[in-house]
């Protein structure tokens, strides 16, 4: 039988139980003439006659009623075993890996997840904060989060939160020593918190919009870090005016531990996207997780 395609032994046992080429046709959902030369092909490349044929009746040879025997109980394993495995796949329940940066994590994954993960204890998700390009595939991860702009056009992108304005902020001791800047380029005598990329090694630009026009500025000062959180708190306790997405800063704004400068040039960019490749056949969980996380106005 070695070389014999399941669905060739799939159309012998047919044909086999129901002692009829129509009512075997019918079952399988395919022509007459196509079960037969299915069933003569596989006579030929075995050497030997399975079936006896008359104008009225069809009935297993010899040797058809050996190859019954031997592979009735195989085949259906075979497909109690894909049925099973099916059953695995519609279940809600495996591990997740995503990669994504630390404000999609904050912002939009971890809130999505403390409601998500109580309601279905079969399924775990992981997640890996990282700023750079990540290659979701070789890494090994389910999918990415990342701004719209960013991803890959050959992936599937699925939006997952608004737009996001950003803020340059400062405390209020930070500014009782320096004039609040007008104009970015103003950013320039300021002493400023940098974000530094791991993909690239360089320091964040600092990006703004005001009617239409954008501007790109470059900032110095002490403190260098590759996490938000850091540079917050490092704005917190006075070391410089720091680039923050606007919802990541508005409590200490609202207690006045922070002071927004420049609001008229804030620059909003692009919604975070979930991606992952258009080859990927999504499981159970992953669907129930990308709805969950899909962004709804």
């Amino acid at each position: 039988m070695q070389g014999h395609r399941l669905r060739d032994l799939e159309a012998f046992l047919a044909v086999a139980e129901e002692a009829s080429f129509t009512r075997a046709a019918a079952r399988l959902g395919i022509s007459q003439s196509a079960l037969s030369q299915v069933i003569r092909g596989l006579e030929e490349s075995l050497g030997l006659p399975l079936f006896a044929r008359t104008t009225r009746s069809v009935a297993v040879t010899p040797a058809g009623e050996r190859l019954l025997l031997l592979i009735g109980p195989a085949v259906g394993q075979i497909h109690a075993g894909l049925e099973a495995i099916t059953e695995l796949r519609d279940k809600p329940s495996g591990t997740i890996r995503i990669s994504a940066d630390e404000y999609a994590v904050y912002s939009v994954l971890q809130p999505a997840l403390y409601r998500f993960l109580p309601a279905y204890p079969d399924i775990d998700v992981e997640l890996s904060v990282d700023y750079g390009l990540t290659d979701i595939i070789s890494g090994r991860y389910d999918a990415g989060v990342r701004r719209g702009g960013l991803v890959a056009k050959d992936m599937i992108a699925v939006t997952i939160s608004p737009p996001h304005p950003m803020s340059v902020v400062g405390s209020p001791g930070y500014f009782a020593q320096r004039h609040p800047p007008k104009h970015p380029r103003d950013l320039t005598e300021h002493t400023c918190i940098n974000l530094r990329l791991p993909t690239h090694g360089e320091h964040f630009a600092w990006f703004f919009a005001k009617a239409g026009h954008e501007q790109r500025v470059r900032v110095e000062g002490q403190f260098v870090s590759n996490s938000i959180a850091s540079a917050r708190d490092a704005a917190l306790h006075g070391l410089g005016l720091a680039y923050l997405p606007q919802a990541y800063v508005s409590d200490a704004l609202e207690a006045g531990q922070l002071i927004e400068v420049l609001p008229d040039w804030r620059k909003t960019f692009e919604p975070y996207c979930l991606y992952y490749p258009s080859r990927r056949h999504p499981s159970a969980a992953f669907t129930l997780l990308v709805d969950v996380l899909r962004y709804k106005p």
